[in-house]
């Protein structure tokens, strides 16, 4: 769920846009939206959009599903953006797949019109 800390991130989903923190004493760049930097410890948070361009940083193929009726296999992974911070994420589009691989961003619709970012293969 959204909290008032998480809501623009949210809200930028429904328009396909992957926001990332940017501290604005320090420059850095971080994901999942906090109340503080993860880089000096400042308050002055904004927001980014992100490219979404990054690599695998690391990745596994589940083959159990969490719950009944989950479609397996499926691929859970680190995705390091080329601007820093790294995602939990799935990605789509087969299981075969290697660490430092070029990946874009996709989306996965939720039913209450969010979306969650997932990569795919980028060229």
């Amino acid at each position: 769920m959204s909290d008032d800390l998480t809501a623009p991130w949210w809200a930028a989903t429904r328009e396909s846009r992957l926001l990332l923190q940017s501290c604005t004493g320090c420059g850095h760049l971080q994901h999942y939206p906090r109340a503080l930097c993860t880089g000096c410890g400042g308050t002055g948070l904004a927001w980014h959009e992100s490219a979404g361009r990054g690599a695998v940083d690391s990745f596994t193929v589940v083959h159990r599903p969490p719950s009944p009726g989950w479609p397996v296999p499926y691929v859970v992974a680190r995705v390091r953006l080329d601007e820093g911070p790294v995602l939990l994420t799935n990605l789509i589009g087969g299981t075969e797949w290697c660490c430092d691989q070029r990946v874009r961003l996709a989306w996965r619709d939720l039913d209450d019109g969010r979306r969650l970012p997932v990569f795919e293969r980028d060229g």
